[in-house]
């Protein structure tokens, strides 16, 4: 009789379930981010039948991650769920396709664990992203074209025997969204004791598309009377592919809004969980996020610019209706990372963009509250 052969595997185990430890006790130190009220003119409120009542705008301020990014989130569930999975083990190199704030955010949690990270991307990309990433010890690999870089990934998991995260792919199914302290149970606890607990609206924008997929999920499983509005770019082909049921809609250029909107319907992007999309022009995504970082005083990214235009669009029609209730949109990150383009009159000047028409729109809103777009 031969010999019964018996592999091994134990020792992974331990490797992982102290990487998982590593991760939980970063994310407790973490603590939760913040949800700031955003302040709204006197129109905002009116006399109803049992006293005052209006509408409430609320962002979740992202920024405020180790990583200053919402893609800590996403970085952290898909380490996650890498992990509990089997696919990181002692030593495994980690690959992503991207060279944005979920690379940066990555990079953190393989430093963390002690695995190696290579952020795959164009020559193009700028040095100032690039240095973030290799800030945590990520290695920056480049292509020449963009269309390259998912391939790319593939060839080198194969080569070091790697893992490709592939944030695209694996971001709706790495949050757990019935909750485990997932954005959309952080919104709804903080916003307890406000005086409309439940949103009538959040609006977030889509990248990969897990946020969206994970709150839509969640408001739906929780039975809230909230509807998920997202908002999306120019060049961008989600909002194009929800008007035409059509998820095989691709585009040639990509968008001009950092860390949101995509040329192709990415796998995450779930949206039979959605209730409105909106298009937001990308003067407007930029005009918005130089007036909300004099609201706040504090510089916001060109996303939260997306974002709070379309959350102003929803506070001008609920107040055109007399409708009180509140409506949550996310800060994703901060404006510093981009001081010399979007805050940067030379840089706007020469990439042909007039942000007068958008600035007009959000002079009549804070004015009057009606929105003329």
């Amino acid at each position: 009789m031969r010999p019964t052969l018996v592999v091994d595997r134990r020792a992974d185990r331990s490797w992982a379930q102290n990487a998982v430890r590593l991760i939980e006790a970063d994310a407790r130190r973490s603590a939760d981010t913040h949800l700031l009220r955003v302040a709204l003119p006197s129109w905002s409120r009116w006399a109803g039948p049992d006293g005052e009542v209006g509408i409430d705008l609320y962002v979740k301020d992202e920024s405020t991650h180790p990583t200053g990014s919402l893609k800590h989130r996403l970085a952290r569930s898909l380490f996650l769920y890498a992990l509990c999975n089997g696919w990181v083990v002692r030593g495994t190199p980690v690959i992503e396709a991207s060279s944005g704030s979920t690379a940066v955010s990555e990079a953190y949690f393989a430093e963390l664990i002690g695995v190696p990270f290579i952020a795959v991307m164009t020559r193009s990309t700028s040095p100032a992203k690039t240095a973030l990433i290799e800030r945590h010890g990520g290695r920056c690999h480049f292509v020449d074209h963009p269309g390259e870089v998912y391939a790319e990934a593939l060839r080198l998991e194969a080569e070091l025997g790697g893992h490709f995260i592939d944030q695209f792919t694996m971001a709706e199914r790495a949050t757990d969204w019935r909750g485990n302290n997932n954005i959309a149970e952080s919104i709804f606890a903080q916003m307890a004791d406000e005086d409309h607990p439940i949103p009538t609206w959040i609006v977030v924008g889509a990248g990969t598309g897990g946020t969206s997929a994970t709150l839509g999920r969640y408001v739906r499983y929780r039975r809230h009377d909230t509807w998920l509005a997202v908002v999306d770019p120019e060049n961008s082909v989600f909002l194009p592919a929800y008007e035409t049921a059509d998820g095989t809609l691709t585009a040639q250029t990509g968008s001009r809004i950092e860390g949101i909107g995509r040329p192709r319907v990415e796998p995450s992007f779930i949206s039979q969980v959605i209730d409105r999309m909106i298009g937001v022009p990308d003067e407007a995504s930029i005009a918005t996020a130089r007036r909300v970082s004099d609201l706040l005083g504090r510089r916001v990214g060109g996303s939260t610019g997306t974002n709070m235009w379309g959350a102003f669009s929803l506070v001008a029609e609920m107040a055109a209706a007399r409708t009180p209730g509140s409506v949550v949109t996310l800060l994703c990150d901060s404006g510093d990372r981009y001081a010399t383009t979007y805050f940067d009159d030379s840089w706007l000047a020469g990439s042909s963009f007039d942000l007068g028409p958008a600035d007009a729109v959000l002079d009549e809103f804070f004015a009057t509250g009606r929105w003329g777009a």
